[in-house]
């Protein structure tokens, strides 16, 4: 799998992030094996390390591993607050399938 166009993260995502994020923390979105439909987001706070891909907007960073940046190749980066609660979430053009829950996707 190659990599050719970075992940993209919304004002709105960064925005949240300034506000819950304490430095120099970073939001890592990271992509492991698992879930119910075989790979998941993994979505923490975290310190950037050598070799991340650091987006950077409001002051904040969005942080993701050389192994993951091939399966969120334009990808978006979300925030949404909704009924059913609030989270980070990841738009993946590259998932041909997704769970109901929006964590785990197929490729």
């Amino acid at each position: 799998m190659s990599f050719s166009l970075p992940p993209k993260v919304t004002p709105r995502a960064f925005e949240r992030l300034a506000e819950i994020s304490a430095a120099p923390k970073a939001l890592r979105v990271a992509v492991e094996g698992g879930g119910c439909s075989g790979f998941q987001y993994e979505i923490t706070l975290d310190e950037p390390v050598d070799g991340d891909l650091v987006l950077e907007g409001s002051g904040q960073k969005v942080v993701v591993d050389e192994v993951s940046l091939p399966f969120l190749e334009n990808a978006v980066i979300d925030f949404t607050d909704e009924l059913i609660g609030a989270r980070f979430t990841v738009d993946n053009p590259n998932a041909s399938s997704s769970c109901g829950c929006g964590v785990s996707f197929s490729m």
